[in-house]
C-alpha cells in the first residue's frame, strides 16, 4: 500500500445521480487537510576513488533517499565491496574515462530519481544537508547550489590561497554571466533531473588519446561547468548554505594551481557575449 505522501488522493468518491438527464457523475472525495504533494524521488550520486575508509562515515549520515549511485573510478582498495556491504541496494557504475567530471556524468546518466544530488565520498560534503537542497528545489528552484560563504556555511578545509582564488573567479563569473554566485568552486549541488540536458555532459565517448585520458569537463572544472551552464540556460538558481568538512582519510587530488587554471579556461570557453537588441535586429534584417 503506497504511503499518503507518495500518491495522489484516492479518486473514489460519492456518486450523485441526476435523474433528469439520467447521467451519473462521480464527485471525487475531498482530500484530507494537510495532504502533501507527491514526494519527488531523490537520487544521490557519489563519485569515489579509493574511498573505502570514508564510506562508512558518509553512508551513516545519509538521510532517507530513493537511490544511491556510486561511481567507481577504478579503485584499488575495497571501495565497491564496502559500499555494497553498507548499502546492498546501491547501484554501482564504472566510469568510462578519468576524473570527477566524468564520474558525475556517468552517474547522472544512470540516475532514475526526479531530483539528483551530488556529494563527495571523502566526508567533506555533509549528507545531512541533503534535505535543505531538496527543499530549495521543491520551493521553486531548478538548481540548488551549495555555498560555503552564505548564512551558516563555512569550511574546515579551504586554504587561504584557494579562498582567494575562488573569490576572484566568482567575481569574474558574476561580471561576465550576470550571476550572484558567492562560491563558484564548490561541488555540492542538486537539480531536477529534467534539467540534465542543459549541462550537455558526455558519458559515452571513450577516453581520448592524450596525456591524461580526459575530455574537457572530466576534471574538477565540472563544478564550474555546471554552474555556468545553469546560468546560461536561465535556470532558477538558489544558493544553499553548506559547511565543508575536512577529508576524513586520504589525500585530496585537487591541485589549487592546475585546477584553478582549468576553471579559468572553463570560464573563457563558456562565455558568450550577449549581443544588444539593436545588433540582433541588424543581423536579422541582413539575412
Amino acid at each position: 500500500m503506497p504511503t499518503a505522501n507518495r500518491v495522489l488522493p484516492d479518486e473514489t468518491g460519492d456518486v450523485m445521480s441526476l435523474t433528469a438527464t439520467d447521467i451519473e457523475i462521480k464527485i471525487p472525495a475531498t482530500p484530507p487537510e494537510g495532504d502533501a504533494e507527491p514526494r519527488p524521488r531523490v537520487s544521490v550520486i557519489v563519485p569515489a576513488l579509493n574511498e573505502a575508509r570514508n564510506l562508512p562515515h558518509v553512508f551513516a549520515r545519509l538521510p532517507e533517499v530513493d537511490e544511491i549511485v556510486l561511481v567507481d573510478g577504478g579503485s584499488t582498495d575495497d571501495t565497491v565491496a564496502v559500499a555494497r556491504r553498507l548499502r546492498p541496494d546501491i547501484h554501482v557504475v564504472r566510469q568510462n574515462r578519468k576524473g570527477k567530471g566524468n564520474a558525475l556524468a556517468c552517474g547522472f546518466a544512470q540516475a532514475t530519481g526526479d531530483i539528483i544530488v551530488m556529494i563527495d565520498a571523502d566526508g567533506s560534503t555533509d549528507p545531512l544537508e541533503i534535505p535543505s537542497f531538496v527543499q530549495a528545489l521543491r520551493d521553486g528552484a531548478d538548481f540548488a547550489k551549495g555555498s560555503r560563504f552564505q548564512g551558516a556555511g563555512g569550511s574546515a578545509d579551504i586554504t587561504r590561497l584557494r579562498r582567494a582564488g575562488n573569490k576572484c573567479l566568482s567575481t569574474l563569473v558574476n561580471v561576465l554571466f550576470g550571476t550572484r554566485y558567492s562560491d563558484l568552486c564548490y561541488g555540492y549541488n542538486a537539480f531536477w533531473a529534467h534539467c540534465l540536458d542543459v549541462f550537455d555532459l558526455d558519458s559515452t565517448s571513450p577516453a581520448p588519446n592524450n596525456t591524461d585520458g580526459r575530455l574537457w569537463g572530466d576534471g574538477f572544472e565540472i563544478e564550474t561547468l555546471l554552474n555556468l551552464r545553469a546560468a546560461r540556460a536561465d535556470l532558477a538558481i538558489v544558493e544553499v548554505a553548506s559547511f565543508e568538512h575536512s577529508r576524513i582519510h586520504g589525500v585530496s587530488n585537487l591541485n589549487a594551481f592546475t585546477d584553478g587554471m582549468r576553471v579559468l579556461r572553463t570560464i573563457a570557453r563558456e562565455w558568450r557575449p550577449k549581443r544588444s537588441k539593436a545588433g540582433r535586429r541588424a543581423k536579422e534584417l541582413a539575412q
